[in-house]
């Protein structure tokens, strides 16, 4: 393992250990002044972020777009703090601390029926922490794909912690086929969560948000077309001292179309309600990366069946 990988690797474990020792208000305190520092810095990702939430409230002003970026990052951070804090906190601080509207009847009696339901997410609040009341409600266990991270070492954290939770870890890479996987999940009547606001691959779907083309992950939609379950968007935000959500009405595969173009209508429905949803709570939308096609690199694009123009070098993007 690199040096830097062991001194990554090491960061996390002290975290996961020393943020559980201490006051939970003295922990956001601390991780406060982190997400200040690091929003003063204005690296690549706080940036990034600030250019993403432009897209959200295209009416604010410089001081207002800054300020908000400043909530996102302490937003981000509280994400944080609550991951290295969630393996040992009470279940009843969960359960009085979230509250969740909308359609979880029905979604729960879809999975009584046998009937598999797909919790389609962006990112949002904290997503963990979710899952972990989801299993509190009767729902059984989640089954959740995640992002390889780097170093191995931090992705293996990761996953242990997802697990401690109860959670099904399913990697994006690197093991077996995550849609076959949470195709038979759902199959068998299960519950299954995904973020899927951003393009880990160039097999997304462009769709329009805030105005503009971005791409999204097209698992959600096809997952729901391949095996009848139900997709509900979710919608996740913080309270000052806890959490809230929203599952939304399901997304109905279209009676007509090829499955391409069911995918495609589907990922909208998703990209509109999750519009809806950030829009309410802009500073708790942890999108520090590039999702909107005009900031993706040309490579990252999908691209176009070979033609006698693109052969001659003529291409679109």
């Amino acid at each position: 393992m690199a040096l830097t990988d062991r001194a990554a690797s090491a960061a996390y474990k002290a975290g996961w250990l020393a943020v559980r020792l201490i006051p939970e208000r003295l922990a956001r305190w601390i991780f406060d002044r982190i997400a200040d520092r690091l929003w003063r810095r204005r690296g690549k990702s706080v940036r990034q972020l600030e250019a993403n939430l432009h897209r959200v409230v295209p009416g604010a002003t410089d001081a207002e777009l800054r300020q908000l970026t400043r909530a996102g990052m302490r937003s981000y951070l509280r994400y944080w703090v609550e991951a290295f804090r969630l393996p040992t906190m009470p279940p009843e601080r969960i359960t009085s601390g979230m509250r969740v509207g909308g359609e979880e009847e029905t979604a729960l009696a879809h999975v009584k029926a046998g009937r598999g339901v797909l919790f389609a997410l962006p990112h949002t609040g904290n997503v963990d922490l979710a899952a972990a009341w989801i299993m509190t409600r009767g729902f059984g266990q989640v089954s959740v794909i995640v992002e390889r991270l780097k170093p191995e070492s931090v992705f293996r954290q990761f996953a242990a912690y997802r697990e401690s939770l109860g959670m099904e870890v399913v990697p994006h890479t690197g093991g077996p086929s995550p849609f076959g996987v949470m195709a038979q999940r759902l199959r068998q009547g299960r519950l299954v969560c995904i973020v899927a606001d951003r393009d880990l691959s160039a097999g997304g779907v462009e769709v329009e948000l805030f105005g503009e083309k971005a791409r999204i992950g097209a698992g959600p939609a096809a997952l729901a077309v391949r095996t009848g379950a139900a997709l509900m968007p979710v919608t996740l935000w913080f309270t000052p001292d806890g959490w809230r959500g929203r599952i939304y009405p399901e997304v109905p595969v279209p009676a007509d179309g090829t499955q391409q173009q069911k995918v495609a209508v589907m990922s909208q429905q998703l990209a509109t309600v999750w519009q809806a949803g950030i829009a309410e709570h802009p500073a708790d939308w942890h999108m520090l990366q590039k999702v909107f096609v005009s900031d993706l690199d040309a490579t990252r694009l999908p691209q176009p069946e070979p033609t006698a123009a693109s052969a001659s070098g003529d291409t679109a993007a």
